[in-house]
């Protein structure tokens, strides 16, 4: 899959997690850098880690910051912003969705990512109320957590099917005390979490639908499966009935 605007471009493998994701957070970028006729965007990543979406969003040419509680992550990130040539557009700044807004500018950012934080953190409710506290006015926020569907269809498909039950009915969507998530969310959870911190849902898509199923050894052998499978990805994402089966939810909000 060709990456525009000198974007370092994503491992095969990598790319069928990222890609969906990738493709509508690039177009909210660039729709909102149009509405603020500003080219250059403040970006805050929370949980960001090394840099996987930090790093290409810089290198479209806006200001990434990250936020992540790990010192291993954020030394990555700087070595990798430094391979990628824009050091001077990404900041790593200690620190996790609990206490954000003691770590970065409230209200300074046109849009957050909240990617792979909220099933993790004890109350999802703050933690996404911190986010909103971080945008502007006008900003955004791109959500990505874990979908519950996903795991049921995942651990039934395993032979576990008590588990698949247990996760079915679990408030959390948890399928028992080995799971390693705190949390997982339908879609109409995860947007009405968004809602409650005083967000609008512009757009839902699901994520990892197949390919978390695909066997490997299919997609690493067979000619053209891995590029067959991105279209199969990015061509489902949108559809609502999916959503319900999909490893991932990625919901794009905006403030309002």
């Amino acid at each position: 899959m060709s990456r525009e605007g000198g974007v370092e471009p994503i491992r095969p493998r990598a790319s069928l997690r990222t890609a969906v994701v990738w493709e509508v957070l690039r177009g909210a970028l660039e729709r909102r850098a149009k509405a603020a006729e500003r080219p250059v965007l403040d970006v805050l990543d929370t949980g960001g880690g090394t840099g996987n979406f930090a790093v290409p969003v810089a290198r479209l040419g806006h200001r990434v910051t990250v936020v992540d509680p790990s010192p291993d992550a954020l030394f990555a990130l700087e070595r990798r912003a430094a391979e990628a040539g824009v050091t001077d557009r990404v900041t790593g700044v200690q620190g996790d969705a609990h206490g954000l807004l003691g770590v970065v500018e409230p209200g300074g950012y046109d849009m957050v990512l909240c990617h792979g934080v909220l099933e993790y953190v004890d109350d999802p409710a703050e933690a996404l109320r911190n986010v909103v506290g971080a945008l502007r006015g006008d900003g955004a926020v791109s959500l990505l957590a874990a979908g519950r569907g996903g795991a049921v269809l995942a651990r039934a498909l395993a032979g576990h099917f008590a588990e698949a039950q247990y996760a079915l009915s679990d408030p959390d969507g948890r399928w028992g005390a080995g799971d390693s998530l705190p949390h997982r969310f339908t879609a109409e959870e995860l947007t009405g979490l968004a809602g409650d911190a005083g967000l609008r849902a512009t757009a839902v898509h699901g994520v990892r639908v197949f390919s978390d199923l695909v066997p490997g050894v299919l997609v690493d052998t067979e000619p053209g499966a891995m590029e067959a499978l991105l279209r199969l990805e990015l061509a489902a994402a949108e559809e609502p009935g999916f959503h319900s089966v999909a490893t991932q939810l990625h919901v794009l909000a905006e403030r309002g």
